[in-house]
């Protein structure tokens, strides 16, 4: 289960760094919690995303109810911009591997 949140800065990144650091590490510390990245845009670096992976949307969930996460992450995720965040990974391939197909969660 994949998880983009994407930001636009209006008057800079003073802070938003370790701040997102900050919303990074007290996930990782989540159970179910695979992988995490901060990146910002090429072409316009007012434009944010902080990308993670979860084993599940129920740990992803459950993460968010986590004291660290409602201390240091969750206020960062209010300044996202609002629009679906959490993902379904439907297909995926390697490099030079073969494409894997998986069934949708989804009733």
């Amino acid at each position: 289960m994949l998880v983009v949140t994407r930001f636009v800065l209006d008057g800079g990144d003073e802070g938003f760094v370790e701040r997102a650091h900050t919303a990074l590490g007290a996930l990782a510390a989540c159970p179910g919690y695979l992988r995490g990245r901060l990146a910002r845009a090429f072409d316009d670096p007012a434009h944010w995303s902080i990308v993670t992976e979860w084993q599940s949307v129920g740990a992803y969930r459950r993460a968010l109810s986590a004291f660290d996460v409602k201390m240091y992450a969750t206020p960062l995720l209010a300044q996202s911009l609002d629009e679906p965040s959490a993902f379904e990974e439907l297909a995926e391939v390697a490099p030079g591997g073969a494409l894997t197909v998986t069934e949708s969660d989804r009733a």
